[in-house]
Parts: C-alpha cells; structure tokens; sequence
C-alpha cells in the first residue's frame, strides 16, 4: 500500500464571515490510499482557529502518516488523538479504500439511488452567515426562496438589538409552525447578561442557540441551562477534549438539551457514536454539521448521518459554498440533501 497528502485550498464564492473573521480561502488537506487498484480517498478537513489540531507540525504529522501507512490503521491511530482531522481524513481514506466503491463509504437507503438513480433526500437547515442587517436579510430570503424552512442564523457579531429585530421581523412573517429558527452565538455572549439576552430571544420562539457563552466555563454554562427558556445546544464544548471521562464529565455537569457533532472536529465517527450514546443515555438530544469541508469530506459526514435514525433536519448544507470544490453528486434541492447516482465524482483537481 502506498500514501501521499494533497494540500488544496478552496475559494469561497464570497466571503463568508465567521466567529473567526472574514473568510476568503480555506485550507484543506486530502490523503490518498493506493493497493494495487483500489484507491482510498479522505479529507483532513482542519479549520484553523477551531479545529484543536496543533498547526507548527500538522502538514508534517499528515506526512509522517503517509510514509509509515504500512503500520496500518490501528497503529497509526495511537498517535492522532491531538490530530482529529487527520484522524478523520485517515479512517475515512481506510474506509474508501475497503467499500466497494471508493465515495460509497457507509451504504444506505441515501446512497442506494432508489428512486430513479436518487435515494431520499436528508433535511438540512439553511445556513445564515455574519454580516450586516442588509447582507443577512438578503441570506435569508434566498433560503426562504429555496424552500428552506429551517433557518440557522449566526449571531454575535453586530449590535443585540439589531439581530434580535431582524429575527423577529422574521419570526412576524413566519410563525413557529412554518419556520424553525435556530441560533449560534459562537460564545460571544458576556456570561453576565447571557440569561437576559436568553430569556429575550426565546420571546421569538426559536428552536435553540448553540454555544451561548465562551467554552470552558462548565459551571456557568450547567446554570444557563437550568436558567434558560431557551433550549441551549452545545458545539464547540465539544472540541478538544480527548479523554472519556473528560467527554462524560462535562455532560453530565452541563446536561445541555443539544449536542452538535462536527466529525472534522472531534476526530471522527467512532468519536461521534461514543457522544451519541453518552448523550442519548442523558436524554440530550443531536444532530450533525460539516464544517467547510469540500465535497469529500462533506460527503462522508453526509453518509453517516444517513446511518443513524434522525429525525430533524442536519447541518449539511455547505458544499456550494466553493468556486473550486470537488464535483460531486450531492445536490440540495427543496431544503434536503441528495446522492444523485446519475451524477459522478471528478477528481481532475486533484490528479488522483
């Protein structure tokens, strides 16, 4: 078996604003398998300012990886704990490697092409990115137009006010039962005025807010919880922590009504079911994001989750995002996303 990396950098079609500034391009990163003819295909999908992977030897560690493939996985594993994202990309090229076709990674009724060449869809939310009033109304009637009818809205980054007045200019022309509206905060809430802001935003009936105040704050956020009308949703609580007990123990104080799983981010699927089962034993509910994947990767995230028994809608909608990502068959159409087996992969970028 042999190795290698592809580094690749994807161009937004505009820029997109995050918790993390104003983004251009984003860095990605690819690892390619090949035993006589097969080929294995993941994506290490860092995203740097987020992702905890350590970034002064993180194209060396990829490299360090490739060269020593015929440890083989489990070996290989030990290592990568600090490394979610490569520990991903790893697995997920082992995976496309043994599936019987290489971007069929876990089969399911998503991929079987059911109907006409195309499985049923999976529902996702419509994503609103940071901006101003203008640039975010504009955001929202685009989703609206396409038929989105779960909104995710990011906040915190102008004036309270002036998002809380745009949702509930929203929330005025679409009531609870046409429109779901969820909220991400990125943290930026002050934990001192968290609650009032809380209690106001769930005057407008929202779904949740993810991640309301900075993380590592468990005790304030455990009494945000209890306190809050508003149901919370934690995402980036989850990032970075590595052992079993310290996952368990942070559940289990904060007891959050969501979890956010971001498989990029935690280092993987096997990563993702420990966090399912624990927070299912607890009676908090989940649901899955990509996080600025290309296609690849966003296509295992996707098939995934099509594994499990979901019922609301997926955070999956991010692959029209790029000028330059990975042609592939997923599709969004009416606010769900497809695998078009009357469409195919092409890995002409890439030089496979």
């Amino acid at each position: 078996m042999t190795a290698r990396y592809i580094p690749y950098t994807l161009k937004f079609k505009r820029p997109s604003g995050t918790s993390r500034g104003i983004m251009h391009t984003k860095e990605t990163y690819f690892i390619v398998l090949k035993q006589g003819e097969k080929i294995g295909l993941g994506e290490c999908g860092v995203l740097w300012g987020l992702s905890p992977d350590p970034q002064s030897d993180y194209v060396q560690k990829i490299a360090h990886v490739c060269q020593n493939i015929n440890l083989g996985l489990e070996v290989l594993l030990q290592d990568l704990d600090a490394y979610p994202s490569i520990r991903i990309g790893l697995m997920t090229a082992f995976d496309s490697l043994n599936a019987q076709r290489p971007m069929h990674l876990y089969p399911s009724e998503f991929t079987r092409g059911t109907q006409g060449g195309i499985g049923p869809g999976m529902s996702i939310n419509g994503l609103i990115w940071m901006g101003d009033f203008s640039f975010m109304n504009t955001q929202i009637r685009e989703r609206l137009s396409e038929g989105f009818r779960c909104l995710k809205l990011k906040i915190g980054a102008q004036d309270f006010d002036q998002e809380w007045n745009l949702i509930r200019r929203l929330r005025a022309e679409y009531g609870p039962d046409d429109l779901e509206i969820r909220v991400d905060a990125n943290g930026a809430f002050d934990r001192d005025t968290a609650l009032e802001k809380l209690k106001k935003l769930s005057d407008l009936e929202l779904h949740s807010i993810e991640q309301p105040i900075a993380v590592k704050q468990w005790d304030e956020m455990a009494q945000l919880v209890q306190e809050s009308p508003l149901d919370i949703a934690l995402d980036e609580e989850l990032i970075g922590l590595t052992s079993s007990e310290q996952k368990q123990q942070m559940l289990s104080q904060i007891k959050p009504d969501y979890i956010i799983l971001k498989p990029s981010l935690i280092g993987g699927f096997d990563h993702s079911d420990q966090w399912i089962n624990w927070a299912e034993n607890l009676g908090i509910g989940w649901w899955v994001t990509s996080a600025l994947e290309s296609n690849v990767g966003l296509n295992a995230i996707a098939q995934y989750a099509a594994t499990k028994a979901i019922s609301m809608p997926q955070g999956l909608g991010t692959g029209s995002l790029y000028l330059n990502n990975i042609p592939a068959p997923l599709r969004v159409q009416n606010a769900k996303l497809y695998y078009d087996l009357n469409q195919s992969w092409s890995f002409n970028s890439l030089n496979l």
